[in-house]
């Protein structure tokens, strides 16, 4: 069986488990004599998780890089994951998770291929990609969890703080957020996130417009610009008539996608998606194409790799083909 088709749910036998747990053992001796990349990389268990994850995220974010031996893409992408960690300085902490040795963690984070990597900022799961992916790609997307962990206060200072003038050696997290060694954050990003801080949701989308109009395949302009069109959309709704209306004209497709808007709006992500594949399967011609262009620009809100984009995206295919 190929890593992308392993399920953890009832799929994880008992040699497996045992091999883990070893592993675990060692790693946990590893630490313990200071070999554990500067406490920057820590292995986590279910034991361990609310201590070492949920609490630890409250004061510095973490990512957690959820793995298992068998997994080759997994040997691939920690490495550069334990090097970014390092590299950070503290300023995030890899948080390496065997699915093998902990399969109820992995069933609750709803784990169903790896590597699957997880940020966890202020004790909720903020973003998360699957695959193996390049370093550079890695380092864009961190920039983008530490952005949003520099808006709710929880990009640290760190040793840069105390260096003074005296030198270099530790360099300071740049304005936006972004770890050491990721690529400058366009200013584009701190206009819009300042523009949307004071309720201008125009000069917004506007500074996202301007970022795309130089590099349209920004995904965090992308993703923003949609999220300050979803803003606009669900404050112009009543939202009780809008669910009234949804209940009693179901195949409204109209009726059907402010509800759908509404939910997102309300971090219901997979709702939304699950009502315009509804649309999709109920309808045909205009309608199930209005209802489609509507789905597929909700999923540009999350990053294009969330697990449950993916699954919105199969299921969105299988209808139309």
């Amino acid at each position: 069986m190929q890593p992308r088709d392993f399920s953890l749910y009832g799929a994880v036998d008992l040699g497996a488990r045992q091999a883990a747990a070893q592993r675990r053992q060692q790693a946990a001796q590893s630490d313990s004599s200071g070999a554990s990349g500067g406490g920057h990389v820590i292995e986590v268990t279910e034991e361990t998780f609310n201590t070492d994850v949920v609490e630890r995220s409250r004061t510095t974010p973490v990512i957690m890089d959820l793995w298992a031996e068998w997994c080759g893409p997994c040997k691939q992408l920690g490495p550069v994951l334990e090097k970014l960690a390092i590299e950070a300085d503290g300023q995030w902490i890899l948080a390496k998770v065997d699915v093998d040795a902990n399969p109820q963690l992995s069933a609750a984070l709803q784990v169903q291929s790896i590597p699957m990597v997880v940020a966890v900022v202020g004790g909720k799961l903020v973003d998360a990609f699957l695959g193996a992916m390049p370093e550079a790609q890695v380092r864009q997307w961190l920039s983008q969890v530490m952005a949003v962990a520099e808006q709710v206060g929880l990009v640290q200072e760190t040793a840069a703080e105390d260096a003074g003038d005296e030198g270099d050696e530790v360099p300071r997290a740049r304005d936006g957020g972004a770890p050491r060694g990721a690529p400058p954050m366009p200013p584009a990003y701190a206009e819009a996130r300042a523009a949307m801080e004071r309720g201008d949701l125009d000069a917004a989308a506007k500074a996202f417009e301007a970022e795309l109009a130089s590099s349209p395949g920004d995904p965090v302009a992308k993703s923003g610009l949609a999220q300050v069109n979803l803003i606009r959309r669900v404050s112009s709704y009543d939202q009780a008539r809008a669910r009234r209306d949804a209940a009693e004209h179901p195949d409204d497709v109209e009726a059907q996608t402010r509800v759908a808007d509404i939910d997102l709006a309300s971090g219901r992500f997979e709702e939304a998606f699950d009502r315009l594949l509804g649309v999709v399967r109920r309808t045909s011609g205009e309608d199930r194409d209005k209802a489609r262009v509507h789905l597929v620009g909700l999923f540009d809100i999350l990053p294009p790799r969330d697990p449950r984009v993916a699954k919105a995206r199969s299921s969105l295919s299988a209808l139309l083909f």
